[in-house]
């Protein structure tokens, strides 16, 4: 697996012994293709960052700073070691589960303007639906800088279902990737009650 494009654009990237299904060349070509010059000077949150694949292509692009967050140890630390090779500054490795963070981050006043998130996908009714779980998050819309974009991979077979947190604005499909590219949503303005009218006397 390598970089696409940017001024790290072709090295190879280590990928953890632990993901068994990293971001596909063409799918990460997808996101950063859309977001176009979003990236550039954007701060970047990359949620179950894996090999950090998606926050260091947002680096190459020019993003100013990219934290990567992954629960596993193996996977934090091929993550470093991917900085160190691509030499690509403003990266940061937090290793940490991606939903309990949330509210930390909040905490602590961070802001992004550009969130990507790979979690596992759902295969059977069994399975843990993350990337659900984190949309069902009320912290993570408070990370978000005004016209901000958060990029969450699913699986082709998972359908967009109406979130009271979450506008979807755009959706792709690549092989057994979807793409759902989301925004804020914005409330509903408040309709102030008319004055009851008075009885004619």
């Amino acid at each position: 697996m390598r970089l696409i494009s940017g001024s790290a654009g072709g090295l190879r990237l280590e990928v953890p012994k632990s993901v068994t299904r990293p971001t596909q060349e063409r799918v990460r070509g997808a996101v950063f293709n859309a977001l176009a010059d979003r990236v550039p000077g954007s701060k970047v949150l990359d949620l179950f960052a894996g090999s950090g694949a998606l926050g260091l292509e947002a680096l190459s692009r020019g993003a100013s700073s990219a934290l990567m967050v992954d629960s596993e140890r193996g996977a934090c630390e091929v993550i470093e070691r991917n900085l160190s090779w691509t030499k690509l500054k403003g990266g940061k490795v937090l290793c940490a589960d991606a939903l309990r963070v949330l509210e930390r981050l909040q905490a602590q006043g961070q802001r992004f303007d550009l969130i990507v998130a790979d979690p596992p996908y759902v295969h059977a009714k069994e399975d843990r639906d993350w990337g659900r779980e984190m949309l069902d998050q009320a912290a993570l819309p408070d990370l978000m800088n005004p016209g901000a974009v958060l990029v969450l991979e699913v699986s082709w077979r998972t359908r967009w279902r109406e979130h009271p947190q979450w506008e979807l604005l755009r959706q792709r499909d690549y092989g057994d990737a979807r793409l759902w590219w989301l925004g804020r949503a914005v409330a509903a303005p408040e309709i102030e009650a008319a004055e009851p009218e008075q009885a004619l006397g």
